[in-house]
């Protein structure tokens, strides 16, 4: 009885951690940079959401919870922290999800498919710092 007890435990353990969610990692598809929106369904929703709190279908997988972007500017004192978004966006800020190799920096991300074009870079990153202003709660 012991002995088919501890096959059943074993068992059951293999398959809860078989069933651990895990991320697939993929080339980002191409996105206009003028679409700060575009950018973030495409770039950003996996982890953060659709709507920006932070439960995208690749969220549990994480090992450090997405931020709820919707919340920037009421965890900011009632002022949007653009610099930082965009520190973090291009990656100059220390973020744990954002430089973990779970989460790519999407600055080297966007600059790869400008091929350099710091313009481009630029407004990548502004349209899409823009767009997560659009989205916060007041």
């Amino acid at each position: 009885m012991l002995r088919r007890l501890a096959i059943l435990c074993a068992l059951f353990s293999t398959a809860i951690l078989s069933a651990q969610p895990t991320i697939k990692k993929v080339s980002p598809s191409p996105t206009s940079p003028a679409s700060g929106k575009e950018m973030f369904v495409s770039y950003c929703s996996a982890c953060h959401g659709k709507d920006g709190i932070g439960n995208g279908p690749a969220a549990s997988a994480m090992k450090v919870t997405p931020s709820d972007l919707t919340s920037l500017t009421q965890r900011s004192k009632g002022k949007f922290p653009e610099l930082r978004v965009y520190s973090a966006i291009k990656g100059d800020a220390e973020m744990p999800a954002h430089g973990s190799k779970d989460m790519p920096v999407w600055g080297s991300v966007f600059a790869a498919m400008a091929h350099g074009n710091e313009g481009e870079i630029q407004m990548r990153i502004s349209n899409l710092v823009s767009y997560v202003k659009s989205i916060q709660k007041m």
